[in-house]
C-alpha cells in the first residue's frame, strides 16, 4: 500500500502520513494537492512532500479524501526552498506553505449549521431571544455556515449561541469544504449548428415577425459567435430576444473561462523597443555582465535618479532573449504601480505581476499560469514572490535591497526576501542584483570584502544635478513662536515660489493620524489600548482614537475622565493635520495624501499616484510611502518635516535606517533641467547624520557605524536571534524568561545572550512579550543553533507553569 506525507498549512513541527486509495496510487505525486482530515472533523489541503510505501507505526491510518491536482502544483525545486526557509527562519514548514501559496489554493472545511431532526416537544419553549433569531434562519435557510449565519442573524458573537443550541440539541454542526477560489466566466453565444452561410437567408426570412430576433441574428451570423453582452450592445436587444433565438435552436448560449490576468498587465503586445542607455549606464551594465562571471551576486550602488531601472530593463531584456525567467522584486506594493506601465511597454504580455493588493482569485491565477506551459517569463513582485514557481530562473533583481520592508515581520515565516530570493538563485544556478542608491550595511560590507561584485553607478541620468538640501533648525525656530504647526518659515516660502511656477510638492511625515495621542491638559491623563502598552493615535478623519498595534479603535472622550476637563490637547503631528495645515496656509492647493489609512487598495494607491503624476493635485503629503523610489518629473521641492522621528528610535539600525530613508526622500526632488530642494527639518542640525545626508556621504556614515557595530559585536559582524517569549501573565512570564536565558547562557555562553529584556511596547493584544538576543558568528551551523534553540524550548514548554506560553524566534532581524 502507498502511503504520503503531507504538510498542513499549520505551524506543526512535522508531516502528516496518510494512506493512498487504490484508484490514486498511480496518481499521487511529490507535490500535488490533497484534502485530509485533521482530528474528528476538520479538513485541510495539503501538499504531498513525499510518496512511500512505508506504514506507520499508528493502528489506524487516515486515507487521502480527495487529489486536487493532474499536475504537481509545488515542484521539487520549490519544496526545497520551503525547507530552507522553515530551517534557516526556524519555524514548521507548514507556516511556509501557508504563506506560500494564494488562500484559494488552500482548501479548508468550515462548520455549518442545520437544524436537528426529530426535535423533541418543550425544547423550543425557553430560548432567548438571539437563540430564537438562529433557529429562524435556519427555517429559512435550511443551512448556514457559522460566519454568515452571524451576520444574517445580527449576532455579533454567535459562537456561544451556537454551543447552546447544540447542548439543547436543537441544530447539528457539520464540517463543509470551503472553496474560494471560482474561474471567472463569461457567457458567449453561437450559431447554432447546421446553419451555414447558405442558409442564413432563409432563417432571417422565417424572423420578419420580429425584428428584434432579425438583427440581432444577423449580426450574430456576421461573427460567427460572439459575446452576448456584445451581441445585446451592437444589435440593440435586451438578454429574452437572445434567449428567444436559443429556444428557436437558431443559436447557441454557453459559458467559457475568462482569465481574470486578460488584459491586466497589458494587451500583450509591446509598445516600443529598449531605449539607448547613457555612457555611464552601459559601462555599468558592462561591469556587471562582467563580475557575473565569477560572482553570483553583484551590488549595483548608484545615486537616486541615475537610471539603474534602464540597467534593469537591458538585463532582463539579455536574459528573456536567452529563454530565461526572471523575477524582479520591489519592497512596496506603491512602487509596482509606476514601474508596471514603464516594463509592460517594453515587454508586453510577457510580464506579470504578484502581490498582496491584487484579489486571491488573481493571485490563484498567476501562480496556476507559471505552473503551466507557457508561464511568465517576467515577474515583478514583492517579497512574497519568491515562492511563486519557476521552471527556468536566470536572473533575479532586488531593487532598493536596502529596504526593511522585504522583511516579513507576522506571522511566520519571518523571512527576508532579499535573502531568500538569494538562495533561491543559488538553487536554480541564477544571479543576483542587488540596485540600491543607499546599500544595507550588510550587501557594502559583502562587496567590499570580495564576496559580492561591485559596481558603481555615481551620475544621474542627463546630468541631473543633485537636489540641495537646506537644514532648518526647528528647535530655534519653536523657541521663537516662528512655526506655522509642522512647517517652517522656510519651507512655508519654498513651497509658495514652487506652487506659483506651477510645480509640485512632496512632504514627508513619518506618522499616519491626526495626532500622535491625546492629553489632558490639567491632569495629564493620556488614553491607552486596554490590550496594548501604547498610547492611542487620534484619526480626526474617523473622529476615533485608533491603536496602531492590535487595530483596536475608540471614542474621543467628551471629556478627561479623570479630572473631567473638557478641552483635550492633540500631541504631535500625522499626516492628517499635516494635510489640515497645508490647507490652512494654502487655502487653494490642491493636496492628496498617502499613508496606511488612503492607500489600502491596489485602486487606491494607483489612484494617488496616477493623480499626483498628471498633476491633479500640487502636494503629496505621505509617509515612508512617498519616499520609495516613486518618480515624478514635476516635483522641485521636498520637505522633510520631521526627521528627528527616525534619529531617536531605541535601535542599533537607527541611523543607518535614517540615512536610507532621507537619502531617498530627497531623491523624489529635481526635473530634468534644474537642481531641486530638499527642506529638511529637524531639531538635531549638528547631528553627524545629518550633515552626512546633506554631503551624500554614504562611506563617511558607513565607517563611522561599522566602527560602533564592531566594538559591540553587531550585524554584519555577527547573526542576531530574537528569541520572543510571550504570556498573559506578566510575572509567570518573567519567571519563564529567565529560566530561558539562563538555559541558553548555558549552551551558548554569557557573551552572547543578552536579556531577557522587556520591548519598547511590553504588551501587544493582551500579551506581555520579552525578547532575549542572542548572537552568533558568522559561520557557526545554523542546523545546530536551530537544534539547541527548539530543544532548550520544548524544555522550557514542557515546565509545569509554562501552559500558554508562546516562544517564536526573528532570524537576521531589521
Amino acid at each position: 500500500m502507498l502511503y504520503v506525507d503531507v504538510i498542513l498549512p499549520l505551524p506543526l513541527a512535522d508531516s502528516y502520513t496518510y494512506s493512498v486509495p487504490p484508484q490514486w496510487e498511480n496518481a499521487v505525486k511529490r507535490g500535488f494537492r490533497v484534502v485530509v482530515q485533521l482530528g474528528v472533523k476538520k479538513m485541510y489541503t495539503g501538499v504531498v512532500l513525499e510518496v512511500h510505501d512505508r506504514k506507520p507505526a499508528v493502528e489506524a491510518v487516515k486515507p487521502i479524501l480527495e487529489l486536487l491536482d493532474l499536475q504537481p502544483i509545488v515542484s521539487d525545486s520549490q519544496l526545497k526552498f520551503w525547507q530552507w526557509v522553515a530551517e534557516y527562519y526556524i519555524c514548521s514548514l507548514g507556516e511556509v506553505y501557508k504563506a506560500a501559496l494564494p488562500s484559494g489554493l488552500k482548501l479548508e472545511s468550515e462548520s455549518v449549521v442545520m437544524l436537528a431532526e426529530d426535535v423533541p416537544d418543550g425544547k423550543c419553549d425557553a430560548l432567548t431571544d438571539r437563540e430564537r433569531r438562529v433557529l429562524d434562519a435556519l427555517s429559512e435557510k435550511g443551512e448556514e455556515k457559522i460566519t454568515a449565519l452571524g451576520k444574517m442573524c445580527g449576532v455579533k458573537n454567535i459562537l456561544p449561541v451556537v454551543n447552546a443550541l447544540l447542548a439543547k440539541g436543537l441544530i447539528v454542526v457539520n464540517e463543509a469544504l470551503r472553496r474560494d477560489y471560482k474561474p471567472k466566466t463569461e457567457v458567449w453565444v453561437r450559431v447554432a449548428d447546421g446553419i451555414d452561410a447558405d442558409k442564413t437567408g432563409i432563417v432571417l426570412a422565417s424572423l420578419t415577425r420580429s425584428k428584434s430576433q432579425q438583427k440581432a441574428f444577423a449580426v450574430l451570423a456576421g461573427k460567427g459567435e460572439m459575446l452576448r453582452s456584445e451581441l445585446m450592445e451592437e444589435a440593440e436587444v435586451a438578454s429574452p430576444i437572445v434567449k428567444a433565438l436559443c429556444d428557436k435552436r437558431l443559436a447557441v448560449q454557453y459559458v467559457k473561462e475568462k482569465g481574470r490576468l486578460d488584459g491586466l498587465f497589458g494587451n500583450g503586445e509591446q509598445e516600443n523597443t529598449l531605449r539607448p542607455l547613457s555612457a555611464a549606464q552601459q559601462k555599468a551594465y558592462d561591469e556587471v555582465v562582467g563580475l557575473w562571471a565569477d560572482k553570483d551576486v553583484t551590488l549595483l550602488h548608484g545615486v537616486t535618479s541615475s537610471g539603474k531601472t534602464e540597467v534593469y530593463i537591458h538585463l532582463i531584456e539579455k536574459y528573456l532573449s536567452e529563454g530565461k525567467q526572471v523575477l524582479y522584486l520591489l519592497p512596496e506594493i506603491a512602487l509596482t504601480t509606476q514601474i508596471t506601465d514603464r516594463l509592460r511597454r517594453v515587454f508586453g504580455g510577457r510580464m506579470g505581476v504578484y502581490h498582496s493588493k491584487f484579489s486571491d482569485a488573481e493571485r490563484v491565477e498567476v501562480y496556476q499560469k507559471q505552473v503551466s506551459a507557457s508561464p511568465y517569463s517576467l515577474v515583478l513582485g514583492v517579497r512574497s514572490s519568491v515562492f511563486l514557481p519557476f521552471s527556468n530562473l536566470g536572473l533575479i533583481i532586488i531593487d532598493e535591497e536596502h529596504e526593511a520592508s522585504y522583511k516579513q515581520q507576522d506571522p511566520a515565516p519571518r523571512y527576508n526576501a532579499r535573502s531568500a530570493a538569494m538562495v533561491l538563485a543559488r538553487m536554480y544556478g541564477a544571479k543576483t542584483l542587488l540596485g540600491t542608491a543607499t546599500p544595507s550595511f550588510e550587501s557594502y560590507h559583502n562587496a567590499q570584502n570580495g564576496r559580492y561584485g561591485y559596481v558603481s553607478l555615481t551620475q544621474r541620468y542627463n546630468d541631473m544635478q543633485l537636489p540641495e538640501i537646506e537644514v532648518v533648525d526647528i528647535k530655534r525656530l519653536r523657541k521663537q513662536k516662528r512655526m506655522v504647526g509642522a512647517l517652517s518659515p522656510v519651507l512655508v516660502d519654498a513651497m509658495r515660489e514652487a506652487l506659483a511656477r506651477k510645480e509640485q510638492v512632496i512632504l514627508f511625515q513619518n506618522r499616519r493620524g491626526f495626532s500622535s495621542f491625546v492629553e489632558c491638559r490639567t491632569c495629564g491623563w493620556v488614553p491607552r489600548c486596554e490590550h496594548c502598552d501604547v498610547s492611542l493615535t487620534y484619526h480626526k478623519g474617523a473622529s476615533r482614537l485608533n491603536c496602531h498595534y492590535c487595530g483596536s479603535t475608540y471614542p474621543l472622550p467628551e471629556r478627561c475622565p479623570n479630572c473631567e476637563e473638557e478641552k483635550l490637547m492633540h500631541v504631535g503631528v500625522g499626516t492628517e493635520r499635516v494635510e489640515d495645515q497645508i490647507k490652512e496656509v494654502f487655502p487653494d492647493v490642491r493636496t492628496l495624501r498617502m499613508d496606511l489609512d488612503t492607500a489600502r487598495t491596489r485602486a487606491a494607491y494607483e489612484r494617488i499616484i496616477d493623480d499626483f503624476a498628471e498633476h491633479r493635485a500640487d502636494v503629496l503629503i505621505g509617509t515612508q510611502m512617498v519616499t520609495k523610489g516613486l518618480d515624478f518629473d514635476n516635483v522641485s521641492i521636498v520637505g522633510v518635516l520631521d526627521a528627528d522621528t527616525m534619529l531617536n528610535l531605541p535601535d542599533f539600525r537607527s541611523y543607518e535606517r535614517a540615512f536610507h530613508t532621507l537619502s531617498q526622500v530627497a531623491g523624489r526632488a529635481g526635473r530634468k533641467n534644474y537642481k531641486g530642494r530638499v527642506v529638511l527639518q529637524t531639531r538635531s542640525a549638528d547631528s553627524d547624520i545629518i550633515s552626512q545626508v546633506v554631503a551624500n556621504d554614504y562611506t563617511a556614515m558607513f565607517s563611522a557605524q561599522m566602527e560602533e557595530r564592531k566594538m559591540f559585536s553587531y550585524p554584519p559582524y555577527c547573526r542576531l536571534i530574537y528569541v520572543y517569549m510571550r504570556h498573559r501573565d506578566n510575572d509567570v512570564l518573567e519567571h519563564l524568561s529567565l529560566d530561558m536565558a539562563n538555559a541558553l547562557i548555558t549552551v551558548f555562553g554569557t557573551e552572547r545572550i543578552l536579556g531577557p529584556a522587556q520591548p519598547p511596547v511590553g504588551r501587544v493584544q493582551s500579551m506581555f512579550i520579552r525578547k532575549i538576543i542572542v548572537k552568533m558568528e558568522y559561520g557557526t551551523s545554523v542546523q545546530k543553533v536551530r537544534e539547541a534553540l527548539v530543544c532548550i524550548q520544548k524544555r522550557i514548554q514542557s515546565l509545569a507553569y509554562a501552559n500558554g506560553l508562546t516562544i517564536y524566534y526573528d532570524v537576521d532581524p531589521v
